[in-house]
């Protein structure tokens, strides 16, 4: 995804970008960690005879109410990691999508979903009715939206998908992101005010350009021509948890390229997602950040499970890494476009772990150095849980008057 198409063209864009967007990093990334390890503590304590809980600290904290569907954006006060602040739409009313044609993407159409995403209030977006919606563009999110196909089918599917743009605040839940493609070369709205020139896109399903406070939660993603989800361009503040994935080849780029130093701002939580049968690489790519990679089923790979470049710090604690047959490709991790003298400064670390069939993880960088003793000494949750933690990840079955 490391192009510029997903810039405007036109110049006036500039004048659209609100100054709240920018988000500063965490100071200390390691507090964040620790945040999450507590969370997961906390659910596992809680776990009993007759509980409804998983010990997934996300789900515990809203999926044991029946009334949920008349408590959606309790859901925005559930988010672990350096996405947890991303609260969507929740101070906003309910916008129901009605219609799920994508006919004029201008001047769309009220009750569809391009109409709703645009607008400048807080809205928390749900869906009336099991729906595909073949988008004509990509779909430009204005900020404080969230999305929630909970208690229907929603598939985002066959056209361009979903771009969050120099916004902030925007949760993504329960949605089917599949078959996304390219489109562009056309004007798009992206406000009730502004609609401006879009060069061709890349095909993502999720893609983050310039973004803050993301999370993208509980979503079946497969088959994009680009990424699943990419974030670059100083993205940061992002929660990408509970997802299932499934036959892709370039599964998640985070960052933009070697030389865009922005990046080294990303902070990005991956957890509790499941990595299935037909990924080939990128689970994730990364670049520059701070990455914490945290209780991950692994089930498939062809080349690699997680890579990066131009020094990221990775942070792999109780994932479950399941090596394919092919005995060349048993490497978990991959340092690109560096010599073993740069990337064995790298701070890349595993801890708690479970290789399977033969899988092994190249760690780097000095192990006693000050961040990852912080890191080394939470605790990471046993790999052991990941079974559980994962076994309900993609787009839940959720229906009203039943618990999810």
């Amino acid at each position: 995804m490391a192009s510029l198409s997903l810039l405007f063209v036109s110049l006036s864009l500039s004048f659209f970008i609100p100054t709240f967007i920018s988000s500063s990093p965490v100071p200390d990334p390691e507090i964040v960690v620790q945040e999450v390890h507590r969370s997961i503590n906390a659910s596992r304590r809680n776990l009993g005879y007759l509980s409804c809980g998983t010990g997934n600290p996300i789900d515990d904290c809203w999926r044991c109410d029946q009334n949920w569907e008349k408590n959606r954006q309790r859901l925005a006060d559930c988010a672990i990691g350096f996405g947890k602040q991303a609260i969507g739409g929740r101070d906003g009313r309910i916008y129901v999508i009605t219609d799920s044609s994508d006919h004029d993407v201008v001047n769309p159409r009220p009750g569809t979903l391009r109409h709703a995403v645009i607008q400048d209030e807080p809205l928390w977006i749900i869906f009336a009715r099991d729906m595909v919606i073949q988008l004509k563009e990509e779909l430009i999110m204005n900020s404080f939206k969230t999305l929630d196909g909970r208690g229907a089918s929603v598939h985002i599917a066959g056209g361009p998908c979903i771009t969050i743009q120099f916004v902030t605040n925007i949760i993504i839940h329960g949605l089917h992101i599949h078959d996304c493609k390219q489109a562009g070369n056309t004007n798009v709205r992206d406000s009730p005010h502004h609609f401006g020139w879009r060069t061709l896109s890349d095909g993502d399903g999720v893609s983050i350009f310039g973004g803050s406070h993301v999370w993208v939660d509980h979503n079946s993603l497969s088959n994009c021509r680009d990424g699943l989800i990419d974030a670059i361009h100083g993205s940061t503040a992002i929660t990408i948890s509970n997802n299932y994935m499934t036959h892709h080849d370039k599964v998640m780029l985070l960052g933009h390229s070697d030389s865009y130093t922005q990046d080294k701002n990303m902070q990005v939580t991956i957890a509790f997602n499941h990595f299935g049968e037909g990924l080939v690489q990128r689970m994730p790519r990364c670049r520059h950040g701070y990455f914490h990679v945290v209780n991950n089923d692994y089930t498939h790979w062809e080349m690699y499970a997680i890579g990066g470049s131009a020094n990221p710090t990775i942070n792999s604690q109780g994932n479950r890494f399941l090596a394919p047959d092919n005995r060349f490709s048993k490497e978990v991790t991959k340092y690109e476009d560096a010599p073993e003298s740069e990337w064995k400064h790298w701070n890349w670390r595993s801890e708690g772990d479970l290789l399977l069939n033969g899988a092994f993880f190249t760690p780097s960088g000095a192990s006693a150095s000050s961040s990852y003793a912080k890191a080394s000494s939470l605790g990471a949750r046993s790999s052991s849980l990941v079974g559980p933690l994962t076994t309900n990840a993609g787009a839940l079955n959720c229906r009203k008057g039943s618990r999810c």
